[in-house]
């Protein structure tokens, strides 16, 4: 019978212990064994380094974060300062930008409390400025939050209220993308997706004229003034050509605004949208603006959301459904209904073909307020046009399933070549 000299535990641990705080750390620690605390090495090497360490059940980066905040919480700061350190130069992929870093101590911060904060923050610049990170002069009463970015108004009027989030990563940013809402909703509305691009894109986001905390001057509006307003916003911000992502109206205005200033348009995104309405549609748009001119947005409120949410979505997620019911019942009735004129109003099919940048038209498989058809007819129009279908989706595709419409959106922006 074979013996086999192998402590395999001891050596898989080992190589997890190297793999998290390098191999020059570790060895200065077994170099450093004696005969009294060998058996300690030999300990956490197998129990800390094996057993917890090496199993797969999350991943080696969401452990350093653990480590980080449990050892920031019991002031550990020996220990703490060593994870950092290893962190920060592991350059694997299971280690932590500077950026990361910071949001593990924030998070910590409300947990572990302040002195533990102040600490930690402390140590953590010890270490960045030891290894050469940079560290710019920063000013506390002009930082925004990143899930949000700087809120601003326009200048010009109407006036628009709008959001720039910067890239995350500090470079230069990927792209500059806006994100343009629905009827009845606002910027917010794109939090999620917006975040997700803002790690590497510049993104901006704003409220139409008549909706959320933009002006909402007399109406009716037309499409053309929607899209002149959006000119408007990116020349004030200077963005240059943009990748212009638009749902329902948002998509509407994004094609008026590619046709009308195509320097500011490198390439666009229409989703659960339409280039115009058949006469009985436009019809039922007559007959919402009357409505909502005699008895206000919240006499079309429920109306709204069944058209925007399928029965399935509603009766799983009447939280979401009552956040988005309440945006709309509280959109300004004189901004709602000039919008709603321009959305019947809006008319590119014959235009289409001059659109001439990477386009990507997305539709619901079960929208009834812009038919798959329509968006056909959209990516018929526009040279090299993609259409992507979402299965099982109604009108805010973006809401109801935000993996794939999110997905869809990335994937498209991925394979543009980056600006300069």
């Amino acid at each position: 019978m074979s013996h086999d000299p192998i402590d395999h535990d001891y050596e898989r641990g080992l190589r997890n212990r190297r793999a998290i705080l390098g191999d020059a750390w570790v060895e200065r620690s077994l170099n450093n064994a004696n005969d009294f605390n060998a058996d300690f090495q030999n300990l956490i090497t197998r129990f800390a380094w094996h057993e917890i360490w090496g199993r797969p059940g999350l991943e080696a980066r969401m452990r350093r974060v653990i480590v980080l905040a449990t050892t920031m919480a019991l002031a550990r700061w020996e220990e703490f300062e060593l994870h950092v350190r290893a962190a920060l130069q592991d350059d694997s992929g299971n280690g932590l930008t500077r950026e990361e870093l910071k949001e593990v101590l924030m998070q910590a911060a409300i947990y572990a409390g302040v002195p533990a904060a102040n600490t930690g923050f402390s140590l953590a610049q010890h270490i960045l400025r030891e290894l050469e990170f940079p560290l710019a002069p920063g000013v506390p009463g002009e930082v925004v939050h990143p899930g949000v970015g700087r809120v601003g108004t326009t200048a010009s009027g109407p006036r628009l209220r709008y959001s720039v989030r910067e890239a995350r990563h500090g470079g230069l940013p990927r792209q500059t993308v806006v994100l343009s809402h629905a009827l009845g909703c606002d910027m917010d509305m794109w939090d999620g997706l917006a975040n997700q691009l803002a790690a590497d894109c510049r993104v901006i986001c704003y409220d139409h004229r008549g909706h959320g905390g933009s002006d909402a001057p007399p109406g009716p509006y037309t499409m053309a003034a929607l899209a002149d307003d959006a000119a408007r916003l990116l020349d004030e911000l200077d963005t240059g050509p943009v990748v212009w992502v638009g749902l329902s109206m948002g998509g509407m205005v994004g094609q008026e605004l590619a046709l009308r200033y195509p320097r500011l348009v490198a390439a666009l995104v229409v989703a659960n949208s339409t280039s115009g309405y058949p006469e009985a549609a436009r019809a039922m748009w007559g007959e919402r603006i009357a409505k909502v001119e005699h008895e206000g947005v919240e006499a079309i409120a429920d109306a709204v959301m069944g058209r925007y949410f399928d029965d399935a979505f509603r009766a799983a997620n009447p939280a979401t459904v009552a956040r988005f019911r309440r945006r709309v019942a509280g959109t300004d009735a004189v901004g709602y209904a000039g919008c709603c004129a321009a959305v019947a109003g809006v008319d590119t099919t014959g235009r289409l073909a001059q659109i001439a940048v990477p386009t990507l038209v997305i539709a619901g498989e079960r929208d009834a307020g812009t038919p798959p058809a329509m968006s056909e007819t959209i990516a018929a129009g526009v040279e090299g046009a993609r259409l992507a279908v979402i299965p099982d989706a109604t009108h805010l595709s973006a809401i109801e399933q935000p993996a794939r419409f999110n997905g869809l959106v990335r994937e498209f922006i991925g394979r543009l070549a980056v600006r300069s």
